[in-house]
C-alpha cells in the first residue's frame, strides 16, 4: 500500500524532473502529462505553462534577431559598397560619395538608438524624467521642427490645441519623440497638397488629455492596421524601419496612457494617444 502510494507521487515528479532536464538542454517543446495526485497535477501544469512561456520567448527572440540582422544588412551593404568603390577608384572621392556613406552611418546610428530605446521601454527600465509641461507649446515646437520637411513636400501642417489644458507632469523629451515619430510616419504616407493636423483636447472634467495626429494620406490596409504598433512590421510601401510606432506605443504606455490607430485606404490615418492627468499639477 505504502509502496503504491509512493510510486503514485514519485512517478509524476520524475516526469517533471526529466522534462526539466530536456528544457534545460534547449528542448523548448518539452511537456509532461498532468497525472497523479492533485499536487502532482498542479506541479505538472505549472511546468507546462512555464515551458510554453519560455518557448514563446525563444521564438520571439529568434524572430527579433532575424529582424535586426535584416535591418542592419542594407545600410551596411551600402556603406561597404561605397567604400570599396572609393578605394578601388570606381567612385571619385568627392563630397557626394562621401556624404552617401555618412548618411548610411546616420541610418545605422538611428536604428541602434531606436532598438536601445525600445528594449529599455519594453523591459520597463527606461527612466522617465517628468517635469511640468505645457502640452500645447510642446506640440507647437515639434510641428515647427518639421516645418521645412512639410514645405518641401508641399503639405499643410497645423496645430489645434485647447487653450485651457492643464499642465502635465510628463517627460518632455519622450513625448516629443512620440509626436515626432507620428509626424514622420504621416509625412511618409501623405502626398503633395495633402494636410497633417495635430490636435490636443480634454473632455470636460475628464482625467486625461488626448493628442491626435491626422493625415490625408494613403491610409492603411485593413489587414495591416492591427499590426501597426508591432516592431519591425511595415506595409509594402513603407520606407521606415518599422520601429517608430512601436516606440511611440511603449513610451505612451510608460506614461500610463494608451494609443490607437484609425485608418481607411485612400482617406488617411489618425493616430491618437492619451496621457492621464493623475500627475497633472
Amino acid at each position: 500500500m505504502v509502496g503504491r502510494r509512493f510510486r503514485r507521487h514519485a512517478a509524476p515528479v520524475a516526469d517533471v524532473v526529466e522534462a526539466a532536464g530536456r528544457l534545460g538542454d534547449g528542448n523548448y517543446a518539452a511537456r509532461v502529462i498532468e497525472r497523479g495526485p492533485p499536487d502532482a497535477r498542479r506541479l505538472a501544469g505549472a511546468f507546462n505553462r512555464m515551458a510554453t512561456r519560455l518557448e514563446v520567448q525563444e521564438t520571439e527572440r529568434r524572430h527579433l534577431l532575424a529582424e535586426i540582422a535584416h535591418e542592419l544588412r542594407t545600410p551596411l551593404a551600402i556603406i561597404q559598397g561605397n567604400l570599396e568603390g572609393l578605394l578601388d577608384g570606381v567612385y571619385p572621392r568627392d563630397e557626394a560619395h562621401l556624404s552617401a556613406v555618412l548618411e548610411e552611418t546616420r541610418v545605422l546610428s538611428t536604428l541602434i538608438e531606436d532598438l536601445r530605446t525600445l528594449a529599455l521601454a519594453e523591459s520597463g527600465t527606461l527612466a522617465l524624467h517628468r517635469e511640468s509641461v505645457d502640452l500645447g507649446a510642446l506640440l507647437q515646437d515639434v510641428v515647427a521642427a518639421f516645418g521645412s520637411q512639410a514645405e518641401a513636400a508641399r503639405l499643410a501642417m497645423t496645430v489645434e490645441c485647447a487653450s485651457d489644458l492643464p499642465v502635465l507632469e510628463v517627460d518632455p523629451v519622450r513625448i516629443r519623440q512620440v509626436v515626432a515619430n507620428l509626424l514622420t510616419n504621416a509625412l511618409q504616407h501623405t502626398h503633395a497638397a495633402g494636410h497633417i493636423r495635430v490636435s490636443c483636447q480634454r473632455e470636460a472634467e475628464a482625467p486625461e488629455v488626448w493628442v491626435s495626429v491626422a493625415d490625408s494620406g494613403t491610409g492603411i490596409a485593413p489587414d495591416d492596421l492591427p499590426h501597426v504598433f508591432t516592431r519591425f512590421y511595415k506595409s509594402k510601401d513603407s520606407r521606415g524601419t518599422g520601429l517608430g510606432l512601436a516606440i511611440a506605443q511603449q513610451l505612451v504606455l510608460l506614461h500610463g496612457g494608451r494609443i490607437d490607430a484609425e485608418s481607411q485606404l485612400g482617406q488617411g490615418t489618425t493616430i491618437r494617444f492619451m496621457l492621464p492627468l493623475d500627475r497633472a499639477s
